[in-house]
């Protein structure tokens, strides 16, 4: 094998991901230390974590934006994400997972799969990233690492298999025994950070041989080999297993499952272990594939040095020193610093200035990027996340990044008119960074609005516009994104005539509407027959009709949902152009709206609250006067689980008013669901 490749094979490209607070960038700090690229550790709590960098991550003890660093155990390279775990950020989750190759999902011991673990389960199910398990906070009162297994087979319909058991929970765990090797890791005392080795303690040999026996047969059951060796009760060897159990994660059919407690050093070195052992190199994933920028022919490139450049860029940010750096991912080839690139996705030139490896906010400068790195660059002036930047003799585009639309909106103004240009300043820049902010200009109102994932997406970069842009802003009440559809089918004529001096304007299209799936946007269809409107004039009148449907009748807020069929028109030969077509064409659909008996629709978010059961009652009256509907209680112990829809409207200031109800223990994640309509009369403005 080249060397090159032997590289490749060495390289593990993983993100930390797990719901907020089960101690992701806690497990993070303690993998940099041991891997020699920090030399101090850091707490979330006293704000000192190299991969929470920014002054808000520090101060709220949370993390808001994926950091990326590069570490080396052993013959490894471990290129790293830590993503953050609240719901509002899961844009950062959602463009690190479409770039990785595999993730360690972390797990609170007490609480088991929560929230929003389940959502970023469900976004490494979507970009079919391998993963393993790490259940973390094994000292905590209420610990159960069974529990947990239990619950990531049931709520994540997962099959998980623990490779290794812990030796005591609570206050009394002390290490882990390694059911593959048949040896134990102990921690005697805290802040001891390397393990003793020893055989398994004479009280658990039961317990060892029970879930050692379990793990191979559920191994086995992946190997045609191994199974038959197992039926015939033949001797499996360890490394045998290893083999096997690292082909299953890599096929997504087993998830190994790991144990400790970050904040007590215990565990972490079995875990930067298993990231080599059991997470695939970019050389056991499959080809990149992606299509030719003049056609839809797909086209596949190995990640392989001497194959033509490709990446894939996933991250903007303004960086105060250097300006505009563009974090990638390379899926072929090579580039060097100060080459010439190609951007297929907006087919310009771009210019690989300098290339820089990143360690949170630190950068280290390198002379050129191989297939399987991550890295960022600074000199790309038209790449955006999701771009593909590729070598211009031998073009492709890969699959972009998809993202949630934003669901709260709130109106921002300068404090004074000397701060306009820089709040217009600051708002390009911070929505270039982040794909789920999105900003645009209210003629009718005049304001600015600003549209987010939630309220503290939208505090986070308020604050970040104060500090960073030295721009201070008054923010409105947030405003909801409502959408209107239609009730009816309906039939709509639009007729643009104007007569002048010369050529005059002639336009004519009949339209029929009717509802569409929920979720299906705007479809719309051309049965125009027997060239009563010419092919050149239909392209125009769908576009008319689209930016018809971009202002609904009732609120001002886009139609969504509807099905538009262009069935009839009529043309001049002399007076019909493209802009009395995309004319006619508006009018014909805001005249089939209004025949077809519009409706407001309000967001729906899926709301999960995680209560005591003693402030159940509290909780359910609560979302009762939310009109929030129930659909599921399930009960987990002394925690109860409520499971609810509830209108993005009612949901301002949840977040205090549940603290209130249940003396600040109860917690809950939201996000959007669906669209469905507004009781009569409700006011949107």
């Amino acid at each position: 094998m080249p060397a090159s490749l032997q590289t490749l094979e060495k390289t593990r490209n993983i993100g930390f991901i797990a719901h907020i607070d089960a101690g992701k960038t806690t497990v993070t700090e303690r993998v940099l230390y041991f891997t020699g690229r920090i030399r101090k550790i850091g707490g979330v709590d006293d704000g000192t974590t190299a991969m929470d960098w920014m002054e808000q991550e520090r101060e709220r003890g949370i993390t808001i934006t994926s950091a990326a660093t590069t570490a080396q155990w052993g013959d490894y390279t471990v290129n790293i994400i830590d993503t953050p775990g609240h719901v509002d950020f899961t844009a950062e989750v959602e463009r690190s997972l479409r770039i990785l190759d595999g993730g360690v999902v972390v797990f609170d011991a007490v609480a088991g799969v929560q929230p929003q673990s389940e959502t970023v389960w469900r976004q490494a199910d979507k970009y079919n990233v391998p993963r393993i398990c790490f259940v973390n906070k094994m000292d905590r009162v209420g610990a159960d690492f069974y529990r947990t297994i239990d619950s990531i087979s049931h709520r994540l319909q997962a099959n998980p298999i623990a490779v290794q058991i812990p030796i005591g929970q609570e206050d009394a765990f002390l290490g882990v025994i390694d059911l593959i090797e048949g040896k134990s890791w102990t921690w005697a005392e805290e802040g001891m950070e390397t393990p003793k080795e020893g055989p398994v303690p004479e009280e658990f040999i039961e317990e060892f041989l029970n879930y050692r026996g379990l793990m191979i047969e559920k191994i086995a059951e992946t190997d045609d080999d191994l199974l038959l060796k197992y039926l015939e009760e033949e001797e499996i060897s360890n490394q045998e297993i290893k083999d096997a159990l690292r082909k299953a994660t890599i096929g997504y059919r087993i998830v190994p499952v790991f144990c400790g407690t970050a904040l007590r050093t215990k565990g972490i070195q079995p875990l930067i272990d298993a990231i080599g052992d059991y997470l695939p190199s970019p050389l056991d994933v499959p080809p990149v594939t992606g299509t030719l920028p003049t056609s839809d022919e797909e086209i596949t490139r190995s990640p392989n040095p001497s194959e033509p450049f490709s990446a894939l860029a996933f991250k903007t940010v303004s960086d105060p020193y250097i300006g505009r750096l563009v974090y990638f991912r390379v899926y072929s080839g090579t580039a060097a610093a100060g080459s010439s690139v190609y951007n297929s996705t907006n087919r310009r030139r771009e210019r690989l200035g300098r290339i820089v490896q990143m360690h949170a906010q630190r950068r280290e400068e390198i002379a050129e990027v191989h297939a399987g790195q991550i890295a960022a660059a600074v000199g790309l002036k038209f790449t955006a996340t999701g771009d593909t930047i590729c070598a211009q003799g031998d073009p492709i585009v890969l699959e972009t990044i998809s993202f949630p639309e934003p669901v709260i909106s709130v109106a921002v103004e300068p404090r004074s008119r000397a701060d306009q240009d820089k709040l217009s300043d600051a708002l390009i820049k911070l929505s270039d960074e982040d794909p789920t902010f999105k900003i645009n200009y209210d003629n009718e109102t005049g304001q600015t609005i600003m549209s987010g994932m939630g309220e503290l997406h939208l505090e986070i970069l308020v604050d970040r516009m104060k500090r960073e842009f030295n721009v201070e802003g008054s923010v409105g009440k947030p405003r909801v994104a409502y959408r209107e559809t239609v009730r009816n089918a309906s039939t709509g004529v639009g007729r643009f005539v104007r007569q002048t001096g010369g050529h005059g304007q002639f336009g004519h299209v009949v339209v029929q509407m009717e509802p569409g799936e929920s979720g299906s946007g705007i479809q719309i269809e051309d049965k125009i027959t027997g060239g009563a409107i010419p092919r050149e004039f239909i392209g125009p009148a769908q576009s008319g009709i689209r930016e018809a449907l971009n202002t609904g009748p009732l609120s001002g807020f886009p139609i969504i949902d509807v099905k538009i069929t262009m069935v009839d028109g009529s043309f001049h030969e002399v007076d019909s152009s493209q802009v009395s077509f995309q004319i006619a064409g508006s009018m014909a659909a805001k005249d089939a709206v209004n025949k077809a008996k519009p409706v407001l629709l309000e967001p729906i978010m899926s709301l999960e609250v995680v209560t005591p059961g003693d402030f159940l009652g509290e909780v359910l009256g609560d979302l009762g006067r939310r009109r929030a509907a129930i659909r599921n209680i399930e009960g987990q112990g002394e925690i109860q689980v409520v499971k609810a829809s509830i209108p993005l409207g009612e949901s301002f200031g949840y977040a205090n008013a549940i603290r209130s109800l249940t003396q600040g223990r109860a917690s809950y994640t939201m996000e959007f669901e669906n669209y469905t309509p507004a009781p009569e009369g409700m006011l949107t403005s």
